[in-house]
């Protein structure tokens, strides 16, 4: 009584592309991702230059370009298994 619902549209397993859902999912997943690495270097940065006394701009940018080669190299797509 109180379904309104138009049956022919319902989405039913299997029969519906998905293709753009799982496209706007993977990128913001990606966005994530690599904005979260992004955040990181910058932290590891600021923190290197302002908190630790007599490093200077150099450790810093060393600091910050270790963690982005590292997260860059955990982070990166791996090839499909299939």
């Amino acid at each position: 009584m109180a379904d309104h619902h138009d049956h022919h549209n319902d989405y039913v397993h299997g029969e519906m592309d998905i293709s753009q859902h799982k496209h706007s999912y993977e990128l913001f997943a990606d966005l994530t991702k690599w904005g979260s690495l992004h955040l990181a270097v910058v932290l590891v940065f600021l923190v290197v230059l302002t908190c630790i006394p007599g490093a200077g701009w150099i450790p810093a940018i060393i600091s910050g370009a270790v963690v982005g080669v590292l997260g860059f190299i955990l982070l990166k797509k791996k090839p499909d298994s299939h």
